[in-house]
């Protein structure tokens, strides 16, 4: 009988020992297995994902930052009396609603590296300056000449061609000012030249206006496969991906990364970046205009060179996922709690619908 009972005890203490270090390293399995899609949560307070959660949480974490940036952006370019037909154009863009992707990367990237949200938000606003005046540009008569943007008539059929181009000159200068004269006194001021550096790049003819460029040269042309694609990613890393990689990079930079982190973060960002034009292109022939807030069918009108037309629609889809992946091995040396936001945010590009 007394054996009975030890052997009884034995087993229940075995099991409470086996018990308490299952929950014990529990976190430490979550936290290896980030990359798993149900296993993060988000901790309201810090404004910070974890390891343990689940993507659901993903989105609330997008919408406080989305918040903090559009509160942030109507501050930077207040209605001022005399109110100007210049700033309503400016504003009419730039608070037009938008998932605010670029901001959100450039805080998460500051967070990732130490910093603050605050030490970071002012380049999010000036990333998010930038990218405005990019649509109004792209939507020009002379550029890509459409009509609608975000379910709203583009920049230039409110407020005329004339204004638009001017909004487009004053939402660089403004993004430039802003991040020289709003970011922290306490940020070295050897960063805040670099990340204006970064954005400066970012536009001119090593980003944007090379990518555009080479857009409006290969619209109507005929490439074989090789040289079509070659082409296609000349444009979309100097169109898409270079702002999406300056968003990174110049959070990464106010944050205080190292050289090896920021490069990390920058090869992460160009992944994410070409994802993101790769999965444009099939929602463009995919989605119809009310699902996506512009004129769906547009590059295949204007026969522009895009992903789906050089390797078709379900090849577009497996690139984009090669590139997923690729963008979180970038990642593979930070702590995989801090690490979650930009994770997911590569998910959340990778599936979008509009």
């Amino acid at each position: 009988m007394e054996n009975q009972e030890a052997l009884v005890y034995t087993l229940i203490s075995i099991f409470i020992s086996l018990q308490f270090l299952f929950w014990r390293f529990l976190r430490r399995y979550n936290a290896v297995m980030h990359s798993g899609r149900e296993t993060r949560h988000l901790n309201p307070r810090s404004h910070t994902l974890t390891a343990e959660s689940y993507e659901s949480d993903f989105m609330s974490y997008m919408i406080r930052k989305s918040k903090s940036v559009n509160k942030a952006l109507d501050e930077a370019v207040p209605l001022c009396e005399p109110v100007l037909k210049i700033r309503e154009a400016m504003r009419y863009t730039l608070l037009s609603g938008g998932k605010r992707v670029r901001p959100m990367l450039c805080l998460a990237a500051c967070e990732l590296v130490g910093g603050q949200e605050s030490t970071a938000m002012p380049s999010a606003c000036a990333v998010e300056m930038i990218h405005a005046s990019s649509l109004i540009q792209d939507d020009l008569p002379c550029m890509d000449d459409d009509s609608l943007r975000r379910g709203k008539p583009t920049n230039h059929k409110v407020f005329g061609e004339n204004i638009a181009i001017l909004a487009v000159d004053a939402l660089i200068a403004l993004a430039i000012k802003h991040t020289g004269e709003s970011t922290s006194l306490n940020v070295p001021p050897e960063r805040v030249l670099r990340a204006i550096l970064e954005m400066a790049r970012a536009v001119g003819t090593e980003g944007l206006v090379a990518g555009q460029a080479a857009d409006l040269d290969g619209e109507g042309k005929s490439f074989d496969n090789d040289t079509g694609l070659k082409h296609l990613e000349f444009i979309h890393i100097h169109k898409t991906a270079a702002l999406l990689e300056a968003a990174a990079v110049m959070g990464a930079i106010m944050g205080g990364g190292s050289d090896k982190e920021i490069e990390r973060i920058r090869s992460y960002a160009r992944c994410i970046g070409l994802m993101f034009q790769v999965v444009d292109d099939v929602l463009d022939v995919t989605k119809s205009s009310e699902e996506l807030g512009k004129t769906a069918g547009k590059d295949l009108i204007s026969e522009k060179l895009t992903y789906p037309k050089v390797m078709g629609v379900e090849k577009s889809r497996e690139y984009a996922e090669k590139l997923n992946r690729e963008a979180r091995e970038h990642l593979n040396m930070f702590d995989p709690d801090k690490a979650a936001p930009l994770l997911l945010l590569a998910d959340y590009i990778v599936n979008r619908q509009n």
